[in-house]
């Protein structure tokens, strides 16, 4: 246990014969007591002050631990949106694949659709016109059957 300058003062000596000067070790004793309560003092302030930078160093740790902790959340956090846009955007590009698929099978269908109605035009077209010329052949040919006879005259 640590002495304190007022143990030091309250000291009490034996006195013997032919002992120390009183006057010498009372003012040596002042000194030292002086000396003593500054130096207490000293290490009191100083103890005081461990104990608030202690405290501080402590309040340090939790504010650290509490970033670490922020930061560590916020990556997390990062990564999950990163992760959930990259789920999102392929899957956008999934269906928008789809969807061109299904556009253009639509539009050829249409096209085969549009081919077959052409030819099939394009057929009849071919079929009127044979008639259309038999027709035309069998009416010369009437008419020319029915003509008088320019050289009889």
């Amino acid at each position: 246990m640590m002495l304190s300058p007022v143990d030091i003062q309250n000291k009490k000596f034996k006195r013997t014969f032919r002992g120390y000067s009183d006057e010498e070790v009372d003012k040596f004793l002042d000194e030292i007591i002086e000396d003593y309560e500054r130096l207490y003092r000293e290490n009191m302030e100083l103890k005081d002050k461990i104990t608030s930078l202690n405290d501080k160093l402590n309040d340090y740790k939790n504010l650290e631990d509490t970033l670490k902790n922020i930061l560590i959340t916020a990556q997390q956090t990062s990564d999950e949106i990163k992760s959930n846009a990259r789920v999102k955007a392929e899957m956008i590009i999934k269906e928008a694949e789809e969807r061109a698929d299904r556009i253009i099978e639509d539009s050829n269908a249409k096209a085969y659709e549009i081919k077959k109605e052409y030819e099939r035009i394009k057929n009849e077209m071919e079929v009127f016109k044979s008639k259309v010329r038999s027709m035309l052949v069998s009416q010369i040919e009437m008419l020319d059957s029915n003509k008088p006879e320019e050289n009889q005259e």
